[in-house]
């Protein structure tokens, strides 16, 4: 039976209580607690005049030069000096040749941490999206960080663009955000590393949602 809480569908206008776009003491937080937060809220990017946008679905962390998942167990680098913050900002790069995915870097300036936006609910702008999706069902457009970047069309000239600025082409908003008992967690999909890395239940996503990746 279908889940009708769960349907896919896009709206004259959000509701302007959750257009408030997150500041950056939101992201200057434990990326745990972040990355759950970060369910239910909005990712916005500005093309032209108008609004693309979805509802966050599923995220993973990655936290410290320690956590062999991540990009910076190698230490600092060019390619990820964004991770190292400050935070509030998008660390975009490109993966098995192919894929652009977009993290939110988090946590104090110097201390390198991120969220993966692996999933969205298409919201605004689904027309635009399925142009830059064709062929593909709908609750498959945003479904998967390889998919969140091409369907809103974030590629490497958003690395290091500011989320909290006042004329930031790609945002995040308030959203609306997930009761607890919808929250589900799991180690994270597909990431090499020591078994730490492998297990560590840092994946934050909403129960049953179609547009989940996993």
């Amino acid at each position: 039976m279908k889940d009708r809480r769960w349907e896919i569908r896009e709206s004259a206008a959000p509701a302007p209580e959750t257009m408030q776009r997150l500041p950056r003491s939101f992201f200057a937080r434990p990326t745990l607690e972040v990355a759950r937060d970060l369910l239910g809220r909005r990712l916005v990017r500005m093309v032209g005049k108008r609004r693309i946008s979805g509802r966050i679905v599923e995220v993973e962390a990655y936290i410290g030069e320690d956590d062999q998942a991540s990009h910076a167990a190698v230490g600092r680098t060019p390619r990820n000096a964004v991770m190292y913050g400050p935070p509030g900002y998008a660390y975009v790069y490109f993966i098995y040749g192919q894929h652009y995915c977009l993290n939110v870097v988090t946590e104090r300036e110097g201390f390198p941490a991120a969220i993966l936006i692996r999933a969205l609910e298409p919201e605004e702008g689904l027309d635009w999206i399925a142009r830059r999706r064709r062929g593909i069902p709908m609750r498959d457009w945003l479904r998967g960080p390889g998919r969140v970047c091409a369907g809103l069309g974030i590629e490497r000239r958003f690395n290091g663009h500011d989320l909290c600025a006042p004329d930031a082409r790609l945002w995040l908003e308030a959203g609306e955000p997930v009761p607890e008992e919808q929250v589900a967690t799991s180690p994270r999909i597909r990431v090499r590393g020591d078994v730490l890395a492998r297990t560590r239940p840092w994946r934050f996503y909403i129960r049953d949602h179609p547009c989940v990746s996993g």
